[in-house]
């Protein structure tokens, strides 16, 4: 046993915090994953509420049988959309679109073709190293901070079919939530509503509005401003699928790789691109392996 230094102290010290440190920045890559998990579950929850509970029919709807064909079709729906989100976000995120088990070997390397000197190997064209995840992603567009995973070759198809259908849910609980801001707002325009409506959280603190009416204007609120988010990132992709390009070449303004619109939508979807949003089970092979890409257009960025 050697005699405790405070050079030895000190190392110890330091060695202890950098692994909690560690620690604490694993724990905090998933907390957008826990937040939007948390969101989702909260939203669908107060729109099942509002069909079973608060449902706007007239008194003598709610007691023929339509009443339960129309609540059983909203349930019906709003679930349909709830499982392909978790669906298609846990396949993207099992989904690894890195090199990793993949043979990038071949007869010779051809234009496009990089050198990674942090994975140590040569990449094909459209691949790149992303730091956060440690690893290059083939046909990489961007690292998802909400997913905490890269979007790439192999899980494109469920990061865009997890938007679609995240923008459609958002849509249809922000048309539910409507009666919430009518309730809110049926005594006018008034100073409390715009607060109970902008910053719910401090009305609640304060005490001025019960927890029952926080938690639905903190809904429709959240609603309100995930569906406009939601709507630019997922039009934003729709964008580049068309184009057939990444988000990083989207930054350069290159196209050299878009094959018209109908080859676009097979290259990124599958062959099965028609059918295949409705439900990641639904199999939709994708064109190669994401190594080779056919060229249509200028390499060179424009000027």
């Amino acid at each position: 046993m050697f005699p405790s230094t405070p050079r030895t102290t000190s190392l110890l010290n330091g060695s202890r915090k950098s692994r909690l440190f560690c620690k604490v920045g694993k724990l905090c890559e998933h907390i957008p994953v826990l937040l939007n998990t948390f969101l989702v579950f909260s939203i669908t929850g107060e729109v099942s509420y509002l069909v079973l509970v608060e449902a706007p029919l007239e008194a003598e709807q709610k007691k023929t049988v339509w009443s339960t064909w129309w609540k059983a079709l909203h349930l019906l729906s709003q679930y349909f959309m709830l499982g392909n989100i978790c669906w298609n976000a846990l396949l993207f995120l099992k989904t690894s679109p890195s090199i990793k088990g993949v043979f990038l070997g071949g007869d010779g390397l051809g234009q496009g073709w990089r050198y990674c000197y942090t994975c140590e190997t040569h990449t094909p064209p459209r691949c790149s190293h992303c730091y956060d995840c440690k690893v290059c992603v083939l046909r990489r567009d961007h690292h998802c901070v909400f997913f905490g995973q890269c979007v790439g070759f192999r899980n494109y198809r469920y990061f865009l079919s997890c938007l679609l259908f995240m923008w459609s849910g958002l849509l249809y609980a922000m048309v539910m939530n409507a009666e919430v801001f009518i309730v809110i707002l049926k005594e006018g325009v008034t100073l409390h509503s715009i607060l109970l409506l902008l910053i719910p959280w401090i009305m609640l603190v304060s005490g001025q509005v019960s927890a029952r009416a926080f938690a639905f204007a903190f809904i429709a609120d959240t609603c309100v401003v995930g569906f406009l988010l939601v709507s630019a990132f997922f039009f934003f992709h729709l964008f580049l699928l068309f184009r057939g390009q990444t988000t990083r070449e989207w930054y350069s303004s290159r196209r050299p790789y878009s094959l018209g619109l109908l080859g676009n939508l097979q290259h990124m979807l599958g062959l099965r691109w028609y059918i295949c949003w409705l439900s990641p089970l639904i199999p939709s092979p994708l064109p190669g392996e994401g190594i080779n890409f056919q060229v249509t257009g200028s390499l060179e960025p424009s000027q």
